[in-house]
């Protein structure tokens, strides 16, 4: 399948603590994004960002000003799993922000930050985005066998599935 190049979206801070996503929304909103191909193309596309908690140590699922704005987010774009990129760890992020608890563990000496979450609640946090997925997929005319292929992807990028993901 052929993929329209990345889409970086990056909100900045005031827009967050405002929970201001209108600008997004008046390009991607459901009723505004195109059909056929030129959907078909934006699958895996799209990389959002937030500028401005630079300089905070904080991992970006700990910020409540984030958590409060992806959450939002989510409640007026629920289309994260058709559009966001499997490539990089941003739509990792982005669900966490979403789930109700976690914990964020750290070692003294290693820089990474391990976080732990219910795997039921983020089952039924995909659970529900498979039908807007789908939606999307409908509006784009994706086949049926490329719809299989991405919700493996899906699982596997979240743990969920082990092995490569079909090929379309």
């Amino acid at each position: 399948m052929i993929q329209a190049e990345a889409i970086v979206y990056e909100f900045s801070r005031p827009k967050v603590e405002r929970g201001d996503f209108s600008a997004f929304l008046e390009q991607f909103a459901f009723d505004r994004l195109p059909t056929g191909r030129r959907l078909r193309v934006m699958m895996n596309s799209m990389v959002f960002c937030i500028h401005g908690w630079d300089d905070d140590s904080r991992e970006i699922h700990c910020i409540p000003e984030i958590r409060a704005f992806y959450r939002d987010f989510h409640e007026a774009w629920p289309y994260w799993l058709y559009f966001c990129s499997l490539d990089v760890d941003t739509l990792r992020a982005m669900v966490l922000c979403c789930l109700r608890s976690f914990t964020a563990l750290s070692e003294d000496g290693n820089p990474n930050v391990k976080v732990e979450y219910d795997p039921l609640e983020l089952i039924e946090f995909l659970k529900r985005d498979f039908a807007p997925m789908n939606a999307v997929c409908e509006r784009a005319g994706v086949f049926e066998n490329l719809i299989e292929a991405r919700t493996n992807g899906i699982l596997q990028y979240f743990g969920l599935l082990t092995g490569e993901p079909k090929q379309p």
